[in-house]
């Protein structure tokens, strides 16, 4: 039995008031049983990083109706890491929380994870882990690289290293200000190898996206391919019984392979 049907299935009055709530168009064979596939989506205007994940979780959805299941949008806590004062990193955890939370009070049987700026994706992770359901990862994708006096841009070392320019005298103020539409050219977290980076890409070691997926370039159409065929995924991972929790992840050495790939080689032990 899916987990879904522990709201759906069934005649008594508490299915027929879930079932009753969620059909807005739906039709009844929606609540046979097929798997009903969360899109936890961290899409908001205010994280920058995150701004196009709406129109990948379109191509999400497209995938799990593809495959027989039943797409369900879901906003979660968004952290915009070049906005949120004094720090993402001081909400991470609660960011963890609230996915946890959602997910485990609501009726779906497996989530597909939507995140690009540095906290969303650890986030992410973290609630699907604890909640112990059927999950994969969709990165956002970096930014493309803008260009300067004829120069590539990194979003994060070229904004301090024009900044110095100026303090040395090198650099017009005009000049530098002149250099801020060139430096993120398109939708997408930084370009970077920042912490943007080694999530998503760390998300892929721990075997959590589709394979290669996560060095795909926010504006790049393989993106949307990927997050179709992860839709396409997830479905096929319920019905093999596949999960995300903590007990899968620690059977298959995958944080101590995580922790490898992201240092110095070394392997170090996971808490």
């Amino acid at each position: 039995m899916s987990r879904g049907a522990e709201w759906y299935a069934g005649g008594d009055r508490n299915a027929y008031i879930h079932r009753a709530w969620m059909r807005r168009g739906l039709p009844a064979r929606a609540f046979d049983g097929r798997p009903h596939i969360a899109i936890a989506n961290t899409a908001s205007d205010l994280a920058p990083c995150n701004l196009h994940l709406n129109e990948v979780a379109e191509h999400v959805k497209r995938g799990v109706w593809e495959a027989g299941g039943v797409p369900l949008n879901l906003p979660v806590v968004s952290l915009g890491e070049t906005q949120v004062r004094p720090t993402a990193m001081l909400w991470r955890n609660m960011a963890a929380m609230a996915v946890e939370e959602l997910l485990r009070a609501n009726p779906v049987d497996g989530v597909v994870l939507l995140g690009g700026c540095d906290k969303t994706i650890p986030a992410l992770l973290m609630g699907a882990a604890s909640v112990d359901l059927t999950a994969v990862v969709v990165p956002g994708g970096p930014t493309l690289t803008g260009h300067f006096r004829g120069q590539p841009l990194g979003c994060g070392t070229d904004v301090w290293k024009l900044s110095e320019e100026v303090r040395a005298g090198t650099l017009s103020q005009a000049e530098f200000l002149r250099s801020e539409s060139s430096m993120i050219r398109s939708k997408g977290h930084c370009n970077t190898m920042g912490t943007a980076s080694t999530m998503r890409l760390l998300a892929e070691v721990l075997g959590m996206t589709l394979p290669g997926l996560a060095g795909t370039p926010a504006p790049d159409s393989r993106l949307l391919e990927g997050a179709h065929e992860t839709g396409r995924l997830i479905v096929e991972m319920i019905a093999a019984e596949r999960r995300a929790g903590p007990a899968r992840l620690r059977a298959q050495g995958l944080p101590r392979h995580a922790e490898v790939s992201s240092g110095d080689g070394v392997p170090r032990e996971s808490h």
